[in-house]
């Protein structure tokens, strides 16, 4: 005789409720309070961009206002064929190059300091921090009339009083400014950028596996070779968003330029930013300044496009652990 074996019954759960397609109204509704935003970004930083792609298709002069024309694309081979133009091109790169890899570098070192613990570090972060929050003209002024100034500056008085300890009256009297214009002006943003770079490293320091480095020193690596292998690597994607970000904001550097050398002497610190003001408010050429901005701008945000991917790669390796 065989037996019947009943199946179970599976039981029936609450019914699946479909998510109904957004209509237009309630997408607007949702869109509708972020409208104030959209516009006024759109009008503070849009608008203003379309008039100067506008104006630097034209020929004006300010000096001459009776002559005022369209000339399509012609500033734009200005731009890319004026020898001053160029020479402020090649001044823009040695300049940000020099001042993102020294200031790479020298934060790097501070944030490996940062990074142990010793009586104090609160203060000395506090301290290394504060020359990023003074403001780009003051830190200019003060780079040029405390330490640059060949009277009363900071470097001359050393000198003074190191050649002084060895029997002389006084050392020389060096003009810093007039002699050596784009150090003196490298130096002083890299003293302005260097704790930007070390918060974004000691930040990557401070994310590194504790158990990766623990292990690495029960097998018995030594500092150097724990620093090479294993936080060099993993440091990599901050050490490129320092240098992406540091390059954006120093390739548009007006301040330091205008005021501790004014492009001088012989135009050898003259950038982009303190050209375009020279073409813009001493030559009054407004559709050539227009054409060199709108450059400027179009670099910027190449730039920025490598840095946004930079943010993204780290934010997917930090979501994926």
């Amino acid at each position: 005789m065989t037996t019947l074996t009943e199946t179970p019954r599976k039981k029936k759960g609450p019914p699946l409720v479909r998510p109904q397609p957004s209509t237009g109204v309630s997408k607007w509704r949702r869109r509708g309070p972020l409208l104030p935003a959209l516009v006024f970004t759109i009008v503070v930083t849009q608008l203003p961009f379309v008039a100067t792609v506008v104006i630097s298709t034209l020929q004006w002069n300010i000096l001459q206002p009776g002559d005022r024309h369209f000339t399509g694309l012609s500033n734009y081979g200005v731009v890319f064929t004026d020898g001053r133009l160029r020479a402020a091109v090649l001044n823009t790169i040695v300049l940000t190059a020099s001042v993102v890899v020294i200031s790479v570098l020298i934060g790097l070192a501070l944030a490996l300091l940062l990074d142990r613990r010793f009586r104090g570090r609160g203060l000395a972060r506090t301290l290394l921090i504060a020359p990023f929050l003074v403001m780009p003209v003051a830190a200019a002024l003060l780079w040029k009339h405390a330490i640059y100034n060949p009277d009363y500056g900071l470097l001359n008085g050393t000198l003074n009083t190191v050649y002084q300890l060895f029997g002389a009256d006084h050392g020389p009297t060096v003009d810093w400014v007039s002699n050596f214009p784009m150090p003196a002006v490298v130096l002083s943003l890299v003293w302005q950028w260097t704790p930007f770079m070390m918060l974004i490293l000691l930040a990557g320091l401070q994310a590194q596996p504790g158990d990766v480095l623990e292990a690495a020193r029960v097998d018995g690596a030594s500092a150097v070779q724990t620093f090479r292998h294993i936080t060099l690597p993993h440091l990599r994607q901050y050490i490129e968003l320092g240098i992406l970000l540091g390059t954006i904001y120093v390739v548009q550097t007006f301040d330091a330029v205008f005021t501790i050398t004014q492009g001088g002497p012989g135009s050898r610190t003259t950038n982009l930013p303190y050209e375009i003001y020279l073409t813009m408010f001493r030559k009054y050429e407004y559709g050539e300044a227009a054409a060199a901005g709108v450059v400027v701008v179009i670099g910027s945000i190449v730039i920025a496009t490598f840095a946004l991917r930079t943010i993204a790669s780290l934010f997917r390796e930090e979501a994926s652990r």
